[in-house]
């Protein structure tokens, strides 16, 4: 093999691990912004459970201690306010809420790491470090699948929505003809 031939081959593998990383960082992108969709889904189903059961227990203990005629009133806003408290414990939405937001956190992280290997440090690695690196990434995108719950197709369409317009775009990475420098 001639060196105009090794050259060759090292810049296609180079292409090749360049459009990997783009494809990991797409990945991420999306994976993050659905995993924050899901965390507002979750934070709106914690206050929609928890902010009811709790002015129903109030009001349940201020009617049994303000007059003993409200007693049927109190036990049906007290029996209310248990059904909101179990279904928010079954349902776990605060737990929930705190899992998909760590997962959106790590697949930024997945995504920034790949954009910067693939921007900053791709064109003067060794093949061998950019294929080590790729392969690092893909493993930590892998592991944050496993532990990632499985997204609704609510999310799924709010965060294309949200990436669609503009939602995961750096103002450095706009054309300057319209950043107004």
């Amino acid at each position: 093999m001639t060196t105009g031939e090794d050259t060759q081959g090292t810049e296609q593998r180079r292409k090749a691990i360049e459009h990997e990383l783009k494809r990991l960082e797409e990945s991420a992108m999306y994976s993050a912004q659905i995993q924050f969709e899901q965390t507002k889904q979750w934070r709106g189903v914690n206050l929609a459970l928890g902010v009811p059961a709790t002015l129903l227990a109030a009001i349940s203990g201020t009617a049994a201690l303000v007059n003993t005629s409200g007693r049927i009133a109190a036990g049906i806003c007290a029996l209310a306010s248990a059904a909101f408290g179990a279904i928010l414990t079954t349902v776990n939405a605060s737990h929930r809420m705190n899992q998909a937001a760590a997962a959106a956190n790590a697949y930024l992280e997945i995504q920034t790491a790949a954009r910067q290997v693939r921007e900053i440090d791709l064109p003067y690695w060794t093949i061998e470090e950019a294929r080590n690196t790729l392969a690092e990434l893909t493993a930590r995108r892998d592991e944050q699948n496993k532990t990632a719950e499985v997204p609704n197709r609510r999310s799924y369409r709010k965060a294309q929505k949200n990436i669609q317009g503009g939602g995961q775009t750096y103002t450095v990475d706009e054309p300057e003809s319209t950043r107004g420098e």
